[in-house]
């Protein structure tokens, strides 16, 4: 593989966002990132990463381009707008949250996934102050 298509890799998967894992005073927020590694935010850990990271977001393009095709332009407009009204209804941001009614809207409600069975919030290892996260994410700290 060369750096050319390995650059255009990196750049198709991973958002500024994530690699600006700073605080507010310019320091790792370990808290809410975990530790960091140089390695694991330059270099997918595994040759089908990047794949499997970006996986539902390709399928969601392939079933809107075939709904394009065969129900014309309105079809996949009027889905991306109900997935964008789902997925802004959330609970607080320390309490998890299935998305039911994006499985719903999938149609993953019927199937049933390994995140079906070892994505048990109870044994989730993030966990943080809840007024704290609140306000992180409405902007306040």
């Amino acid at each position: 593989m060369n750096s050319r298509g390995l650059g255009s890799q990196l750049k198709d998967s991973i958002s500024i966002s994530e690699l600006s894992a700073s605080s507010p005073f310019g320091n790792h927020d370990i808290l809410r990132r975990g530790f960091s590694s140089v390695k694991n935010e330059l270099l997918p850990s595994h040759p089908l990463e990047l794949s499997e990271k970006n996986f539902q977001l390709n399928q969601d393009k392939m079933n809107f381009s075939t709904l394009r095709n065969i129900q014309g332009l309105y079809a996949p407009l009027k889905l991306q707008m109900e997935f964008k009204a789902v997925k802004q209804v959330q609970r607080l941001p320390f309490l998890q949250s299935s998305n039911l009614s994006l499985d719903i809207l999938r149609g993953n409600d019927e199937s049933i996934g390994f995140e079906d069975i070892l994505n048990d919030p109870s044994q989730s290892e993030i966990m943080g102050e809840p007024h704290m996260m609140v306000e992180y994410k409405l902007g306040l700290l």
